[in-house]
């Protein structure tokens, strides 16, 4: 994997709850880690589902090995997150390709 072609930013984020000074759980999105990523796939995918037809935005984000990254994990990429769907290991732990869908669409 070049480090040339990791040419965007992406901050994968963990669902977790919690306490603040005065005992409230607050459950929120916090900052994993923030790595260069290089976009491999980016496109629009229609499906049809129960209700009709529906757009999804799905897009392949490869990124050098990060431990402990589970399909719970989201992904923001220019302030807008994204499921993680699929992890997929490249070679020996050389990298990880992400497979994600916009939230929202």
């Amino acid at each position: 994997m070049r480090a040339g072609k990791l040419d965007k930013t992406i901050t994968i984020e963990r669902f977790a709850s919690t306490v603040d000074e005065y005992g409230t759980v607050t459950e929120e999105w916090t900052a994993v880690a923030t790595v260069r990523a290089q976009i491999i796939q980016s496109t629009t995918e229609e499906f049809m589902r129960s209700f009709g037809v529906s757009a999804e935005t799905a897009i392949v984000f490869r990124i050098r090995n990060i431990e402990g990254l589970t399909t719970a994990d989201r992904v923001t990429y220019q302030g807008r997150p994204h499921d993680l769907k699929e992890i997929k290991e490249l070679g020996r732990r050389a990298g990880l390709d992400l497979r994600c869908v916009a939230q929202g669409v």
